[in-house]
């Protein structure tokens, strides 16, 4: 089955299509459709992930799957939330993981408290139209680490401490991080759901 994928993200494909694989499902970026981004205006990952997925669908006549994710920080009140991949904007820096990283780690100086979630909200729409979306969701809890360790992996995963492994993402194997990554624990969801409602 083919299926777009509503991100222009190389990493989410890399991810995304290692973990679906078993269902044979194959991946095509939607930039590599020549689909533009769609808007994010919602306050929530399951609303922005809907809307991506069925921008994706529209434009391309696919089956469309969309993950919304990020980072919610409890100092911080749960953010940046949905608005993780632009963290680094609001501090004069310019959108990249690196900046991200980098900004965060200056926000979080003298900050007791370091706890955080990682979040990925998967979306998936056999049409446009689809009026049952399946909707799965992934949840890591941990701690922001107060430097960069690990060079595997994008995003926050070089300062997302997992006290159970007393390591960050980006120091795992891929096999294990995939395994037991906000991303990974939302893609076995949604595998789980689309063999149920799609008889895949």
């Amino acid at each position: 089955m083919k299926m777009v994928l509503a991100s222009n993200n190389a990493g989410k494909l890399d991810e995304l299509q290692t973990m679906f694989a078993p269902l044979r499902i194959s991946l095509v970026r939607q930039a590599d459709l020549n689909i533009p981004e769609a808007p994010e205006p919602y306050k929530t990952f399951v609303e922005n992930a809907l809307a991506k997925a069925r921008h994706a669908a529209h434009l391309s006549g696919l089956a469309a799957l969309a993950d919304d994710a990020g980072l919610c920080v409890d100092a911080f009140g749960g953010l940046p939330g949905v608005d993780t991949a632009f963290y680094a904007t609001q501090f004069g820096y310019e959108k990249s993981d690196d900046n991200n990283v980098r900004a965060l780690l200056e926000q979080m100086q003298g900050v007791p408290n370091r706890r955080a979630a990682m979040v990925s909200t998967l979306v998936a729409l056999r049409s446009a139209n689809d009026p049952e979306p399946l909707v799965a969701v992934g949840r890591v809890v941990g701690e922001i680490a107060h430097e960069r360790l690990g060079s595997n992996g994008f995003g926050f995963d070089p300062i997302m401490w997992l006290p159970e492994f007393g390591q960050t993402f980006a120091q795992l194997p891929v096999a294990v991080k995939n395994a037991n990554s906000h991303r990974g624990k939302a893609a076995q969801a949604m595998l789980a759901l689309m063999r149920e409602r799609w008889d895949l």
